[in-house]
């Protein structure tokens, strides 16, 4: 995907998904690097997340996938705050490639 098309998936509906993931990195990331969560919390308010706030959160979303559509014959629940379904990581993916950022 290039950035043009990137940026073409990155509407309404993907802002909210980045937002609410978004609100709960920065709330554990606070429990463990408050230096890190403020600055990036700086960066989230200003639009514009530094590269490693940008890395930070592409690592964390693929980390927190909680909804991984198996069975539980496939595979077990993987308990978290928030619902993560691997569609919701692509689109964080997507949103940050789409600001310049690689992932």
């Amino acid at each position: 995907m290039n950035d043009k098309q990137a940026q073409q998936r990155t509407g309404p509906e993907d802002r909210r998904t980045v937002e609410r993931l978004v609100a709960a990195w920065l709330a554990e990331t606070e429990h463990h690097d408050r230096a890190a969560a403020h600055e990036a919390r700086t960066g989230w308010e200003r639009g514009a997340l530094s590269e490693r706030a940008a890395q930070d959160l592409a690592t964390w979303v693929t980390a927190r996938i909680t909804d991984t559509g198996f069975t539980e014959d496939e595979g077990p629940y993987v308990e978290g705050p928030v619902r993560i379904t691997p569609s919701d990581k692509d689109t964080v993916h997507d949103w940050l490639r789409a600001r310049g950022h690689p992932v």
